[in-house]
């Protein structure tokens, strides 16, 4: 497909619905993720869960995992599959549910729902409802759901957020989300976020696995219960998106999780997600630490100079405990070079790390042996020099990965 940088989100959605109508037409035309029967096999489905589906639904499976392993549907339940696709998760439900309960299946692809529509009818699923619509507003009522189950949808979704609270409104208070998606543990960094082509990888628009559990929690569910991960794209046809994935470690899993009774507090949701352990664990993860530990070690050297001198006029007269002045300079320095570190895994280059080193030592001695502000600066300079490096050549390595042109807005074609 044509890829071009600088897409709407609306034309994201286009490009999925491009991609995945193209599964329903031609299912074995060969695709960059696993399809069929055999990958369904693979991602832990039982032979007998699949025996006697259609085998047009089965060959336009495209699920990431197996969300059945959550064992939470009943008899009689009201279940939602956001993303259903074909139908292969839908049909299962179908006959779990039995007919007294009832399966809705959502999908963004006109080509699915028309294709599950079909097929349920066809072959007697009287009790599945195919519906055209999107994860981030779910055509169903308040309350109203038993179970959702999704299959590899939810990193497809520009608004993450505003989808989960989708599902938390749908859910009756008690009922339980059956999870299977893409998650990452190294996220993607370079502005890429708006690239079809990356989107329909499925790395590009997945979740770090920890932030994904965060922010379920974040919305009302209870914590999450992971249980079982699988190395999805080890299954792929595609020796790039397989390269995509090492380099992000991403995988997909399985969860269940349950609706609680009532929504956090707005207090607690914002606490959450501002507490300053979790803003850390993000920094670092996006390799953004060691500018904000550059940040902290220059407002601690020179703002807080600052800000003691104009206390004075205020009518406070409070001294600065210069070894604890000096402490929190030198902490926040050596913690700059600790990321840039982390950083020579990812490019392979130890100049960043070299600078940043040099220029801790030299504010270390400025501190510590014999005070010079202009070798401190001189310092202060190397670190940041060696900080910028290490940022951009982490985002460069990422861009060579995904195979993004560094002209930008310039199309390229991709064989799948």
């Amino acid at each position: 497909m044509v890829a071009i940088l600088g897409y709407s989100r609306e034309q994201i959605a286009g490009a999925v619905r491009q991609m995945y109508g193209r599964v329903a037409r031609q299912p074995t035309a060969g695709f960059h993720f696993p399809v069929g029967r055999d990958a369904a096999v693979a991602l832990g489905y039982e032979r007998e869960q699949l025996d006697n589906l259609p085998d047009a639904t089965l060959a336009a499976f495209a699920g990431v995992g197996h969300p059945f392993v959550a064992d939470r549907i009943q008899e009689g339940d009201t279940v939602l599959d956001i993303g259903a696709g074909a139908g292969v998760d839908a049909l299962i439900a179908s006959r779990l549910v039995g007919p007294r309960g009832r399966v809705i299946a959502v999908d963004l692809t006109p080509e699915m729902s028309r294709k599950l529509s079909h097929v349920a009818s066809a072959n007697g699923y009287d009790n599945v409802s195919a519906i055209e619509g999107s994860a981030e507003q779910l055509p169903v009522r308040d309350s109203s759901i038993d179970v959702i189950t999704s299959n590899g949808a939810l990193n497809l979704v520009p608004d993450k957020r505003r989808a989960v609270r989708e599902m938390f409104r749908a859910l009756r208070p008690g009922g339980t989300l059956q999870l299977a998606d893409v998650v990452i543990r190294r996220p993607v960094t370079v502005d890429c976020d708006s690239d079809p082509r990356l989107w329909v990888e499925c790395v590009v628009g997945a979740t770090v696995d920890e932030e994904l559990l965060d922010l379920l929690v974040d919305e009302g569910f209870a914590s999450p219960e992971v249980l079982y991960r699988h190395d999805y794209f080890a299954l792929s046809p595609s020796a790039q998106t397989r390269e995509i994935a090492a380099s992000f470690d991403a995988h997909s899993l399985a969860l269940r999780v349950d609706r609680d009774q009532t929504p956090l507090p707005a207090a607690t949701h914002w606490w959450r997600r501002v507490n300053p352990m979790r803003l850390l664990r993000l920094f670092w993860r996006r390799g953004a630490a060691g500018l904000a530990s550059l940040g902290l070690a220059l407002f601690t050297c020179y703002g807080l100079l600052a800000a003691f001198a104009l206390l004075p006029l205020l009518g406070l007269n409070m001294a600065l405990d210069d070894g604890l002045w000096a402490g929190g300079i030198l902490v926040f320095t050596w913690l700059a070079v600790a990321a840039v570190t982390a950083g020579v895994r990812q490019h392979q280059s130890y100049l960043p790390l070299g600078l940043a080193s040099l220029g801790a030592s030299v504010v270390s001695y400025a501190l510590l042996v014999n005070y010079n502000m202009l070798v401190e600066i001189s310092g202060f300079a190397l670190l940041a020099a060696g900080v910028a490096f290490d940022w951009h050549w982490r985002r460069r390595r990422q861009r060579e990965v995904l195979g993004i042109d560094s002209a930008a807005n310039l199309s390229r074609v991709d064989p799948d």
